[in-house]
């Protein structure tokens, strides 16, 4: 087994190397298409993030009974965080719901002395899961001591379904992207086995069984999709890199916020693998199928 597999991995290998340009042709369509389908997922993923940091300042305020003391007030928030949906549960203060009026609207100075005991005490909630809004404020409104919930439903409601396009869209495009890249990768493959399908007749008429024929042509697109995905790997780093410094740089994108490349390569790593060995292999058995008919 060790033998039939070392032979299989030299002619693999001495495929690969005898048909230079081919070979470089394979490997520059996988990384094409690598960096295309990595460079959209990476953009999409820094998206969704983004999208996640809105959700999070979506929160829903929960308003106390202004006859509960300071302390009553405080009391419940243990009641407040163990309700399903709810990621932070933060008190707010009269004099601190005060003072952050005062900062947002008071431009003229007009509200420097606004009594505090016109505010409740309240809490700033933010949720799991945006989709449990309705829930949760239907849960929050049977809590003793709180007397009124304000949430903004319907940017909610817009979160969600931007959320849910932007995932779809994603899903599709990288799918479609995966299927033109073994498509590619197949018919490159198979014009370099193209010029072997007489030697692959002989070896059939001969009792050569199919995958003693088709093995190393699997391992030759196993090396090349291995050599693409670690070509794309280091150019959608610096490409990345590159984005994320021109996001830094631009005042119009300073909302904007992508995740570092050193927190997401392992992943990035495993999926470009992945693909590559996929494409490598998935092209070759496509490629070879037809002249195994023989």
């Amino acid at each position: 087994m060790k033998h039939r597999f070392t032979y299989f991995f030299k002619e693999g290998a001495g495929n690969m190397f005898s048909h230079g340009f081919m070979s470089f042709a394979a490997i520059g369509v996988t990384v094409a298409c690598l960096l295309i389908m990595g460079t959209f997922a990476l953009i999409a993923y820094d998206l969704n993030e983004n999208l996640k940091d809105l959700q999070r300042e979506n929160a829903i305020l929960a308003f106390v009974d202004e006859n509960l003391s300071d302390t009553e007030a405080k009391a419940l928030q243990p009641t407040l965080e163990a309700l399903d949906g709810v990621a932070t549960c933060t008190f707010v203060s009269r004099e601190e719901a005060r003072d952050d009026y005062v900062e947002e609207y008071d431009e003229d100075d007009l509200y420097s002395d606004l009594d505090a005991e016109i505010f409740r005490h309240r809490y700033v909630i933010q949720l799991t899961d945006l989709t449990l809004m309705d829930q949760l404020q239907d849960e929050l409104q049977q809590v003793d001591g709180i007397v009124k919930v304000r949430a903004d439903e319907a940017i909610s409601n817009g979160f969600i379904t931007m959320r849910n396009i932007a995932g779809i869209i994603s899903m599709a495009l990288i799918a479609v992207l995966l299927i033109i890249s073994v498509f590619i990768m197949s018919n490159t493959i198979k014009l370099t086995t193209f010029e072997r399908r007489d030697e692959i007749a002989i070896m059939k008429m001969v009792g050569a069984t199919n995958g003693f024929i088709q093995w190393p042509f699997v391992y030759e697109g196993l090396l090349l999709g291995i050599f693409g995905a670690v070509i794309a790997f280091f150019l959608q780093w610096l490409i990345y890199a590159g984005l994320v410094q021109g996001v830094e740089n631009s005042d119009s994108l300073q909302l904007l916020r992508m995740v570092p490349f050193g927190d997401i390569w392992v992943p990035v790593a495993i999926v470009f693998l992945a693909v590559g060995i996929f494409v490598g292999v998935g092209g070759s058995l496509t490629a070879i199928r037809k002249f195994l008919r023989v």
